[in-house]
């Protein structure tokens, strides 16, 4: 994980995220972890708690699915755990006790070791945040104990994440839900921390409204503070502009006073009798101190612009919060379940370096487009875990067809369509391109991992006609015969209106191997990503100026 230079690289990894982290990550190199681990707590809370026929076998767990079930992977997990001794095996034959063989047993088996490994790579200035729910935080809140301790426990944040105005909750047998959790642990007592502030909270703006009456001569609210010293200060008592100075003295000295009249600071009021105040103006206030109940952040909402269609996606304001509060630019910022990629997102866009995780390639396809969509070329990461060749492509297709096709559409740049929702009607991905400013042709793809016959093109010739596309391309591991070449090269061509190469073969065979080489869909040089059915694209994002942070702690430190 380290350049030439000593300095570390921003990596995304494609794997189990326990194995990751114990190959790839050091002790003590990480300075913030946020992980919302998936777990289907919509599924009858019940059910979570029943025990389980345990002699359930799974050679591996390919994909973490929205659950985790007891079966023999979750038993080996926990048997390491116990075996390992200390607290966090105490607590873990407790969890089995109570729990049984169940899935929330499961789920606990599964995360002990992820939390051990994510405390084993933090600094000891370093902090985690884990992202969860009602169902399984009081479990988590003690297996997080158990690792870290109860001493560096910091906060038990409540994240109101919607409204919760739904009718449906009257017709339930209970209160409606509207809130998540996040369990704030810090590594040891040297953790960093820095409060943050809310501008926007209505009450500090009503607070604002009825303290700071008083408008300068240059527009600027301001409230009347004291200038009184409490306490007797013999050397603080002076006069100053005909202002007697109070029985006590002043709070500051005549120099300051100086100073703070030239920077226009100070109410002198009209009567000399009356005393010379301070005037506090309200647009140097930082706002309302952020509690452990987080109100002022809604969820993703159908129409949000961030919104990307993924399901599990939090909004880049809780993690800017979350990242701003426990590191600095230039740390190192964690998330073994990225996801769609908010943390590594909001890790890019406030100059912070950062890892992702993730165990699908439709993930990593994602953060690639998102990446690639936000910044631009304004971002550098490596990728780990994918296959770099035509034998590790077939391997992958061998593992997990959908996995391939993720994979290999992230080759082309292309987004995938979520073929495990139902009929793909032939379509595994889109591209588009514009030939005019408001007119814009798709590309299909086809994705084969197995053996390709000329059936294979022509079916990919009837999807292009029916969905009025401009290109269809089939991407397989095999290479075409020479019947399916003859039946792409009948499909003729896409003419465009660009001047440097009128036509592009209409139906188009591509190899893994010729992908992996560097070659290119043969299409106009407009071809790009826009919304499809699976995910949007990300609106582009503005990087904070570097040292922007440093700047403003100076700024506190001095005022």
């Amino acid at each position: 994980m380290d350049m030439p230079d000593g300095k570390a690289e921003n990596m995304l990894y494609w794997g189990d995220n326990l194995e990751v982290l114990k190959l790839h990550v050091r002790d003590e190199s990480v300075d913030l972890v946020y992980l919302d681990p998936p777990f289907k707590s919509s599924q009858d809370y019940n059910v979570l708690f029943a025990e389980k026929n345990g002699s359930q076998s799974a050679a591996q767990i390919q994909v973490f699915e929205d659950t985790w079930h007891w079966d023999s992977v979750a038993y080996a997990a926990y048997e390491q755990v116990v075996t390992s001794g200390g607290k966090v095996a105490e607590a873990m034959e407790a969890f089995k006790r109570f729990l049984g063989q169940s899935d929330m047993m499961a789920y606990l088996s599964m995360m002990a070791p992820r939390l051990i490994e994510l405390k084993r790579v933090l600094k000891p200035t370093g902090s985690i945040y884990l992202h969860c729910d009602s169902t399984a935080s009081h479990y988590l809140k003690m297996l997080m104990d158990a690792v870290f301790e109860p001493e560096n426990f910091r906060n038990e944040i409540i994240w109101k994440r919607r409204v919760g105005m739904s009718s449906a909750v009257h017709k339930s047998n209970r209160f409606g839900i509207c809130t998540d959790t996040i369990l704030f642990y810090a590594k040891s007592k040297l953790a960093q921390f820095r409060p943050q502030y809310n501008i926007e909270d209505p009450d500090y703006q009503r607070y604002i409204k009825e303290r700071f009456t008083m408008i300068d001569e240059n527009g600027r609210r301001f409230q009347a503070a004291c200038l009184v010293n409490p306490a007797y200060r013999p050397n603080l008592i002076y006069d100053y502009k005909g202002y007697k100075s109070p029985p006590n003295g002043w709070m500051i000295t005549e120099e300051k006073m100086k100073q703070w009249d030239r920077e226009g600071r100070l109410y002198l009021p009209e009567d000399k009798n009356a005393r010379i105040r301070r005037k506090s103006f309200a647009d140097e206030l930082k706002g309302m101190p952020i509690q452990n109940l987080w109100t002022d952040i809604p969820e993703i909402n159908s129409q949000a612009t961030e919104r990307l269609g993924y399901p599990t996606q939090k909004p880049e304001a809780l993690l800017e919060r979350v990242i701003r509060a426990s590191s600095n630019e230039g740390d190192l910022v964690l998330d073994p379940f990225c996801g769609c990629g908010t943390t590594i997102a909001v890790a890019q866009r406030l100059n912070r370096k950062w890892i992702g995780i993730d165990i699908t390639h439709l993930a990593i396809t994602l953060m690639r487009h998102r990446l690639m969509d936000a910044f631009g070329e304004d971002v550098s990461y490596k990728v780990e875990g994918e296959p770099t060749d035509v034998a590790g492509a077939r391997a992958l297709s061998d593992l997990d067809k959908y996995q391939f096709q993720w994979w290999a559409l992230g080759l082309v740049g292309a987004r995938p369509i979520d073929q495990k929702k139902g009929a793909d009607r032939g379509i595994d991905g889109r591209l588009y391109f514009f030939v005019e400013k408001e007119r814009a042709e798709q590309i299909i793809f086809s994705v084969k991992g197995g053996a390709v016959t000329v059936a294979h093109v022509r079916d990919l010739g009837h999807v292009v006609n029916r969905e009025k596309a401009a290109i269809g391309v089939l991407i397989s591991l095999e290479e075409p015969t020479g019947p399916m070449r003859a039946e792409a090269a009948d499909a003729g061509f896409y003419v465009s209106h660009e001047l440097d190469n009128p036509k592009y073969p209409r139906i188009q065979l591509l190899t893994v191997e010729q992908l992996l080489s560097g070659k290119k869909v043969d299409c106009p040089h407009s071809a790009s990503r826009m919304d499809t059915p699976t995910f949007k694209k990300a609106p582009k994002a503005k990087r904070e100026p570097k040292q922007k942070e440093k700047q403003s702690r100076l700024s506190e430190h001095s005022s």
